[in-house]
């Protein structure tokens, strides 16, 4: 454990952690260092957890190796074999759409009444055997980059790919053990995490928009990547260049960039990415179903020296409370990097 020097902070953790009554953990990782740590509710920090939509984020990870290793472009078409027939206007779609979400494919992610949700009719419904099928058949329904879409089925579609990248295989068991292999080899071996469970359909593609479970610590270390693609030891996991890429904004909404939620306004049509005013606008965040947070940051502290700062919260919050916890950690972040902390890295 270590102590940060930063106005009402560890109050407002205290706050976090206690009257919130959807809290599960909250850690705060200053500089590899353990800040503050608590578990609620029964739950322990051996405990693994679902990040629901943060699981985004790793298949964006696993992606851009991929990318790096020259098996994947980010601008060719998208290597979707369904996409390809004559006259299909979907061969238009590259992987760089798929990242920003902005892929044009119809897609209802929250319907009204519930079940006119894509999403929940693949994921709990009569899509569960074969996910990925499901969300590659949705036709086009506006221009590739042109529109910013959150969709589940889009991340779906990029675990397909990275699984077909890797084996040629139709048996869910080999598909999945594949991918399971891949993910350790190039991204939770490196960066020590040592908890991840990794969920798949019925084909055997992993459900990359939603189903990751790691205790709050491993969420951590995961965040820890996204301030400059480093373990805590040092180690590169993610490629610099790939890491400048998910932080990029998408040119469709400025408060996303490649399965990476941004410390942008946003504009009228979508709100921030992240927060109002706080924090430095370079930080970064993974957000998930039900108040699942991982906020990464770097930046010059009112202690007056640099600092990286990881922020978790895991949780079973609806609105609002998830968005008044998710509005909690962005006063933590500002009391320890307040909105006018720039990393070094990105002057």
């Amino acid at each position: 454990p270590c102590h940060i020097a930063a106005p009402n902070l560890y109050p407002m953790l205290d706050s976090l952690a206690l009257h919130d009554p959807g809290a599960r953990a909250i850690v705060l990782n200053v500089d590899g260092c353990i800040a503050f740590r608590a578990t609620l509710d029964g739950f322990s920090p051996d405990t693994p957890m679902i990040g629901w939509s943060m699981a985004k984020t790793i298949t964006a990870m696993l992606i851009g190796e991929l990318v790096q290793e020259g098996r994947l472009k980010l601008d060719a078409p998208a290597p979707i074999r369904e996409w390809h027939g004559r006259g299909d206007p979907r061969k238009a779609v590259t992987l760089r759409h798929l990242l920003n979400m902005a892929s044009g494919l119809r897609h209802i992610e929250v319907g009204d009444p519930v079940e006119a949700s894509d999403t929940n009719q693949v994921l709990f419904v009569s899509g569960t055997h074969a996910m990925a099928a499901r969300a590659i058949a949705a036709p086009l329904q506006y221009r590739p980059g042109t529109r910013f879409e959150y969709s589940t089925l889009t991340s779906i579609i990029l675990s397909e790919i990275v699984t077909r990248t890797l084996t040629p295989s139709t048996d869910p068991k080999v598909r999945a053990a594949a991918y399971r292999r891949f993910a350790q080899t190039y991204l939770f071996g490196p960066a020590a995490v040592t908890s991840a469970f990794l969920e798949f359909d019925g084909a055997g593609t992993q459900v990359g928009g939603s189903f990751i479970h790691m205790t709050p610590d491993d969420w951590g270390r995961i965040g820890r990547l996204l301030i400059d693609g480093r373990a805590q030891d040092g180690t590169q996991v993610i490629a610099p260049e790939w890491l400048a890429f998910m932080k990029a904004p998408s040119p469709a909404y400025s408060g996303y960039g490649g399965q990476l939620w941004l410390n942008r306004p946003g504009g009228a049509a979508h709100g921030p990415g992240l927060f109002r005013g706080k924090g430095p606008d370079d930080a970064v965040g993974m957000k998930g179903h039900l108040g699942q947070y991982v906020i990464a940051a770097q930046g010059m502290g009112r202690d007056g020296a640099s600092h990286d700062v990881v922020l978790v919260r895991l949780g079973h919050s609806a609105e609002p409370q998830s968005k008044a916890a998710l509005a909690a950690m962005g006063d933590i972040i500002e009391a320890i990097l307040p909105a006018a902390a720039r990393s070094p890295r990105s002057r």
